[in-house]
């Protein structure tokens, strides 16, 4: 099967085209034919060694441990194991793949039960295209984990400002948000700004021009979807009891969160957003395009055809 691995940390073109092995299913596993995956700032990380403990979770000199990147995509199941009832041969599905990575591949196995951070799947709802399957599990475990941990089921009239709100993690954050009825103030850059309006933002933030740390205006809860602000430097827009919550900290997470995104995706409370989209032999373009740390929403990667 075709495969892009990487062996030394460093730019886009450390990603290497190779042909590995096709895996077989073990008894609590499927095997899933990739439709499409995607290019996240995880998978930058990852291949950049940036924070330099990636290297513990991969490998100090080398990535030894997991040499394929993707962290999310979408397939069809091609075959499974003995022991799994709730997968058919045939089936539609959107996987988080786990701190183990391995989407950049044709096909992957996927445990359809275990710790979730091993890696998890649901059924592609009906309603959205492989490509937006690819691109939400990430992005919209993550939102949800972290606006739960602040609070977010109880916050209908509440208010919250969500930094970076165009991106991965933020567009989805800004729309899980609304689902529960809080009042949302998203921190942009001036392009972007009437697409965060889009996503159901009440009040967007221009950085460029206004220093929201600086603001008048307080909030019940503070989500920084980028990873840039430490909760001092959210202190004066915070209210009293405020919460706080930062990508560069860490969110529970659960099965739970993919299955809630995969019910807000088919009912279309929530929508995957798209800026690019690349072809299997252009991955190194679309991480060239990622590490420019410009994309809004997210980045798809086809691999093969539906």
């Amino acid at each position: 099967m075709k495969a892009i691995v990487y062996h030394s940390y460093g730019g886009p073109e450390v990603l290497m085209y190779t042909t590995l092995e096709r895996p077989a299913p073990k008894s609590k596993e499927v095997l899933v034919r990739i439709v499409s995956t995607s290019v996240t700032h995880g998978d930058i990380r990852m291949r950049k060694a940036d924070p330099v403990l990636a290297r513990f979770h991969s490998g100090l000199l080398r990535p030894k441990k997991y040499p394929i990147l993707g962290f999310e995509c979408s397939g069809v199941i091609d075959a499974i194991g003995a022991e799994v009832t709730n997968y058919r041969i045939g089936d539609e599905v959107m996987v988080f793949a786990g701190l183990g990575f391995g989407a950049y591949t044709e096909y992957m196995t996927v445990q359809t039960e275990g710790e979730f951070t091993k890696g998890t799947l649901v059924k592609k709802p009906a309603t959205i295209s492989f490509d937006e399957a690819a691109v939400s599990p990430t992005g919209g475990i993550t939102a949800i984990g972290f606006l739960r941990d602040l609070g977010i089921e109880e916050a209908k009239g509440k208010s919250i400002l969500i930094i970076g709100a165009s991106g991965s993690v933020g567009s989805f954050a800004v729309q899980v948000a609304k689902h529960y009825g809080a009042i949302v103030t998203g921190v942009t850059s001036t392009k972007n700004t009437d697409f965060v309006k889009r996503l159901g933002a009440n009040h967007v933030v221009d950085y460029k021009t206004d220093d929201f740390s600086r603001s008048d205006v307080k909030y019940d809860m503070v989500f920084d979807a980028v990873g840039l602000y430490a909760k001092s430097a959210c202190k004066k827009v915070l209210k009293l009891n405020g919460t706080y919550a930062s990508v560069k900290g860490s969110a529970k997470k659960s099965e739970k969160a993919l299955e809630l995104l995969a019910e807000l995706l088919e009912n279309g409370t929530v929508k995957s957003v798209i800026d690019k989209t690349y072809q299997w032999d252009e991955i190194i373009e679309a991480h060239n395009y990622v590490d420019q740390g410009h994309k809004v929403g997210n980045v798809v990667v086809r691999v093969s055809n539906a």
